[in-house]
């Protein structure tokens, strides 16, 4: 079957009559029929509602189908999730290759829990490449990457930076919430680990939390180990509102993306904008790369503001009246953040002057966004 046709067929019922959708079960306690059965459970047999129940398993099923994963598992957030890929990716002390474009939550994780682990957190230019070969030490033992950054949409070079980690033995795991796993499939261009936060475009509603990671062969059971060690769990009220999110998720990635390009094009021929970063248009230094990784663009983005500083970018937001001010992205409705508070860089100086605006471009009409960003922009 073909992808699409995969997100509406996996993880349902088998049976030909009867609900369309896994049934929601909610228990703490899974009878066995017998000690023997409790303590050694037949395949697929559950014995406790940690390793999920009816919806958990749908929607693992369903996300395998999407990476083409042996395993996929499930944390109560994307931060967890990426944490889970982190924690499966290394087992000895070393050092660990960091984008410097990561997730600001993630940074914090890197900066000071990695070290009480003996590992050493080494950030690097998103745009390194295969010059990342020449970062990679003996004791390096993984590299994280986010493409394209959730605050300045760099686009890595993610097959070339698996290319080079794989020659040395080293573990990749990848930030992958902006393409969902749809628009780019991390695992197929050879990178180990892909997690994304489910609360973003499979969600689809800004109505839950969960993450994800996604693997292949004897990294997804290291996954599922970590999982189970860690326990990690997620309800299964949520797992089943991101498995009705994930049937939807196409058409709303498509239009989402097709709004989005269509608002950063005329945003960059504003003249309160300096500049857009958004790797789908033309004028972007990584437009080459993304074509030949991505399918498609995503509807997040960020525009650097023409002479104005933070706090004017902050009453720019303000004024905004269909876009909500929040942190999160990839829902239904569009929203704006003011990113200068929370950029972070050690490894490759930021050096734009204007304030930094990120937009997730929702379901609205497209030209009512427009007139309001309009409206705000030149107030």
């Amino acid at each position: 079957m073909k992808r699409d046709t995969r997100l509406i067929h996996a993880g349902r019922p088998a049976r030909a009559a009867g609900p369309v959708n896994a049934p929601v079960e909610r228990a703490s306690t899974v009878l066995a029929a017998s000690s023997a059965e409790l303590y050694a459970p037949s395949q697929g047999q559950r014995t406790y509602a940690r390793g999920g129940l009816s919806p958990n398993t749908a929607l693992t099923e369903a996300l395998e189908g999407l990476y083409g994963a042996d395993g996929v598992s499930l944390a109560p957030s994307g931060l967890a999730g990426v944490v889970l890929a982190i924690r499966s990716a290394i087992e000895e002390p070393g050092d660990a290759l960091i984008v410097d474009s990561v997730y600001k939550p993630v940074r914090r994780f890197c900066d000071e829990e990695l070290p009480r682990l003996g590992v050493t957190p080494r950030y690097y230019d998103p745009r390194a490449g295969a010059g990342i070969a020449d970062l990679i030490g003996e004791e390096t033992r993984m590299i994280l990457l986010e493409s394209p950054g959730s605050l300045t949409f760099e686009v890595q070079d993610v097959p070339a930076i698996a290319k080079a980690a794989k020659a040395r033995g080293v573990a990749t795991v990848i930030d992958d919430t902006w393409s969902a796993g749809y628009l780019m499939n991390p695992l197929d261009l050879g990178v180990d680990y892909a997690a994304q936060s489910l609360t973003k475009y499979v969600g689809g509603h800004s109505d839950l939390l969960m993450g994800c990671v996604a693997a292949r062969g004897e990294n997804a059971r290291r996954v599922a180990a970590h999982a189970q060690l860690y326990g990690a769990h997620v309800s299964p009220d949520d797992a089943f509102m991101a498995l009705r999110g994930l049937r939807t998720l196409s058409v709303r990635l498509e239009r989402c993306g097709r709004s989005g390009l269509d608002l950063a094009r005329r945003l960059e021929a504003h003249p309160a904008v300096a500049r857009v970063l958004h790797p789908a248009l033309e004028s972007s230094p990584d437009n080459a790369l993304f074509k030949k990784q991505f399918s498609a663009p995503a509807g997040c983005f960020s525009v650097v503001l023409k002479d104005r500083g933070p706090r004017e970018g902050e009453a720019v937001a303000d004024a905004l009246e269909l876009f909500g001010l929040g942190f999160s992205w990839g829902g239904y409705e569009s929203l704006v953040l003011p990113c200068d508070r929370q950029l972070v860089r050690t490894a490759v100086p930021w050096r734009e002057r204007g304030a930094l605006l990120r937009f997730s471009i929702g379901l609205e009409d497209v030209e009512d966004l427009w007139a309001d960003l309009e409206r705000a922009l030149g107030a």
